[in-house]
């Protein structure tokens, strides 16, 4: 099943008046079960290119349909639901909510969508346990290691079963170690839950951990 399919987006930014081209005519897809890394040098696109699949901004042009839907033609409210409810998202510094509790913070995309609290915090520890920090749970974020954080943040993005998931640098912050850790456990979520990954990073031993690569430079795919 496809579940991403980007054709010829284009995405510009202004710049003092004249805009600055960020995607020139960019196409992709993902099926389910697809692990992608998308490589290149700074400024070549790809954080841009994950916040159009992601469904975090709009393209100037082209289409993009995610899960069956087309994302160019939906409502604010209704790509703020989509990103609710079938994409997760990991980002490079975390981005756990500092006065919440871990398990509170995994927990947080099914509390949104109004499930049970008894439910939501039932597949966050299961989720927690399966990163490896079940025993942390009612730590809060300022008071555990880059590492945990991180994989706090992967169990968060996945606790609602997303059919995509986007991870930019997600391994930026992370010493060596840490960082192979966290590349595990999105491969093995990847096997296990079948969920289609969209990875950037400026790393070669991060995107060999990929099942495709894919190599941006000013914009396009190369």
């Amino acid at each position: 099943m496809t579940v991403l399919a980007a054709t010829d987006l284009h995405r510009s930014y202004a710049l003092d008046g004249a805009a600055v081209p960020a995607l020139r005519g960019v196409s992709l897809q993902l099926k389910a079960g697809d692990f992608v890394a998308v490589t290149g040098p700074s400024g070549c696109g790809k954080s841009t290119l994950l916040q159009l699949c992601g469904a975090m901004d709009r393209a100037d042009a082209g289409t993009l349909h995610l899960d069956g839907r087309d994302v160019t033609a939906l409502t604010d409210a209704e790509l703020t639901r989509l990103r609710r409810d079938r994409i997760g998202f990991v980002f490079q510094f975390f981005n756990l909510l500092p006065t919440l509790s871990l398990l509170e913070n995994i927990a947080l995309p099914l509390l949104l969508a109004r499930r049970p609290e008894s439910e939501a915090f039932a597949a966050a520890r299961a989720l927690a346990d399966r990163v490896g920090i079940g025993h942390r749970l009612r730590h809060y974020p300022a008071q555990v290691s880059g590492g945990e954080a991180q994989r706090a943040a992967l169990a968060r993005a996945v606790v609602h079963r997303p059919v995509l998931l986007i991870a930019d640098e997600p391994t930026g912050s992370l010493d060596s170690e840490n960082g192979r850790t966290v590349l595990e456990l999105l491969g093995e979520l990847n096997r296990e839950f079948g969920v289609a990954i969209l990875l950037a990073t400026h790393d070669a031993g991060v995107a060999a951990s990929a099942g495709r690569q894919v190599r941006m430079k000013d914009g396009r795919i190369v």
